[in-house]
């Protein structure tokens, strides 16, 4: 059996059982000390079941018989105890880990025993999730690749992540988890391969017609091997707006494609959806509203974004969380003594049905 498993485990290259990084290494530990403690609770009960069928069988005339057996303080001890210690193990390692592992937290070791300086550089990587392909953005080499992505080992990467027109998942098993793509937001990961090798990446998330083949090929390569691949890169074609407008169309199954130069805005726009000339950036346009409603981006205080009262030019509105409580409620509370200035005085008019 022990045989049979390593034979069917060995097939499982390029995947989670099978790290190239240190962040995708300490996920997969995590799954096997998660699994491990689980097993100590499922082994038990599967062989009991199987002994307690075994040893009491209608054929043991030696099995004890009592039927009025209700209640085992050793049992419920044990039945209870060891569950509740493993949800404390694993609460405890998952709590850690969460916060280790956080995407947006920046390394601070390239493996075990290898920190991170401090001053180390990173390489930056831009990614983009298509219908149904992935662009991927190097603003430091100045090019961008389609469906393949390469990357130096023993380098922290810092990738930007953000989606054209539907939600995806940005995953690279062999390196690092999964994070989502999402139009018009930008979501971060740092991750790092630890050795050559080549792997794939996908979409997890199910995006229509084409999502089987929206997957790119991971490259790991030496740093030697990166900058020839680079320079390789650099003699592409430039991906100016109009090839990226044709780009970003709806396409399934698209070969590898490589880029030598990169508009250095791209990558914004994309974020802000104002890639298409005379389209008003996001950001542009909340920064307009902010600017009319008196907003203050570094002002926190409450209703410190909202617009003037109507017809005035005043203050603001108090907003109601910072307005005095009322004196009374229901039908104590007090009754203005007439019509409002907005408001129609119907005391005088006869009642309905009544003649003048």
């Amino acid at each position: 059996m022990v045989a049979g498993c390593a034979a069917l485990l060995g097939g499982c290259s390029g995947g989670v059982l099978d790290p190239a990084g240190d962040v995708a290494l300490q996920q997969r530990n995590l799954l096997g000390i998660a699994t491990a403690l689980m097993l100590l609770v499922v082994v038990p009960v599967m062989a009991a079941t199987v002994l307690f069928a075994w040893r009491y069988r209608a054929g043991n005339a030696g099995a004890t018989y009592d039927p009025d057996f209700d209640h085992s303080t050793g049992l419920e001890l044990l039945i209870w105890s060891v569950p509740l210690l493993i949800v404390i193990v694993i609460g405890a390692v998952t709590w850690t880990s969460t916060h280790l592992l956080d995407p947006f937290r920046p390394l601070d070791r390239i493996a075990a025993g290898k920190p991170l300086a401090a001053n180390a550089p990173h390489l930056e990587v831009q990614v983009v999730a298509m219908d149904w392909k992935w662009l991927f953005i190097l603003p430091e080499q100045g090019i961008a690749t389609v469906n393949e992505l390469a990357l130096p080992v023993d380098v922290p990467v810092r990738f930007r992540i953000t989606s054209v027109s539907q939600m995806s998942t940005f995953y690279a098993p062999t390196m690092a988890g999964m994070i989502y793509a999402m139009p018009g937001m930008e979501s971060t990961l740092h991750a790092v391969l630890n050795r050559p090798g080549e792997s794939w990446g996908y979409s997890g998330n199910y995006t229509g017609a084409g999502h089987s083949d929206h997957r790119f090929r991971l490259r790991g390569m030496d740093r030697a091997g990166f900058d020839r691949w680079v320079a390789h890169v650099k003699g592409g074609q430039p991906l100016a707006v109009p090839a990226y407008l044709q780009l970003e169309k709806p396409s399934e199954k698209v070969p590898a494609l490589r880029f030598g130069r990169v508009q250095s805005d791209l990558f914004a726009r994309i974020v802000n959806r104002c890639v298409r000339p005379n389209t008003p950036c996001m950001s542009d346009t909340m920064r307009g509203d902010m600017r009319r409603g008196g907003g203050d981006p570094g002002n926190a205080r409450l209703g410190s974004g909202t617009m003037p009262g109507r017809g005035t030019t005043g203050d603001k509105p108090v907003p109601a969380l910072q307005k005095n409580p009322e004196a009374g409620s229901g039908s104590r509370a007090p009754k203005p003594a007439g019509p409002g200035p907005r408001e129609r005085d119907t005391t005088a008019l006869p009642p309905r049905g009544a003649h003048a």
